[in-house]
């Protein structure tokens, strides 16, 4: 690809940061749909880009400002939706899980999907059953969820501890 194509890159990078940068200030005015809609713009223009996330044509600087953007708008959608009425916790779960691919000892996202977790393995506890038949169904698939549900949110509980509480407190690992 030429310069032109270059160049052209670079805008859409640049338009990407303006809008991660607007939907902080959103957030921060605490306009939580807003800064949603910011982040998601921010990320749709990195889609834009050819082959996403690694082109050949992108420099190596320009390459890992583009998962810097990502990470950062993907940890940003997650504290959104924590702030809203209603918390879909599933959909934090999976913006902290695309964080931590990338990043695998992010604070905030090991944070943000340990609550997503905690709150997701309270409602499946707390899901309404119906006849007996269904029960059982439910039953049987809650455990299988719910058994996957334990054993994530103690990986993030001892992540947690080990890497990032354990040394604050002066415990030696």
């Amino acid at each position: 690809m030429g310069k032109g194509g270059g160049e052209g890159e670079k805008r859409v990078i640049q338009r990407a940061q303006d809008f991660k940068s607007q939907g902080a200030q959103c957030y921060k005015d605490k306009k939580f749909r807003e800064a949603i809609g910011k982040y998601h713009r921010a990320l749709l223009e990195l889609k834009g880009l050819p082959a996403h996330p690694r082109t050949p044509a992108l420099a190596h600087h320009q390459a890992q400002l583009v998962e810097a953007i990502e990470v950062d708008c993907y940890n940003s959608l997650a504290a959104c939706l924590l702030q809203a009425e209603l918390v879909n916790y599933e959909r934090v779960k999976d913006y902290c899980l695309k964080v931590l691919k990338k990043e695998g000892e992010n604070f905030k996202a090991l944070y943000r999907s340990g609550v997503a977790l905690h709150y997701l393995k309270e409602a499946r506890y707390r899901q309404p059953t119906g006849k007996a038949a269904q029960n059982n169904h439910h039953n049987n698939n809650n455990n299988n969820n719910n058994r996957g549900l334990r054993s994530a949110l103690s990986v993030h509980q001892a992540l947690l501890w080990n890497k990032l509480l354990r040394p604050h407190m002066g415990l030696t690992v």
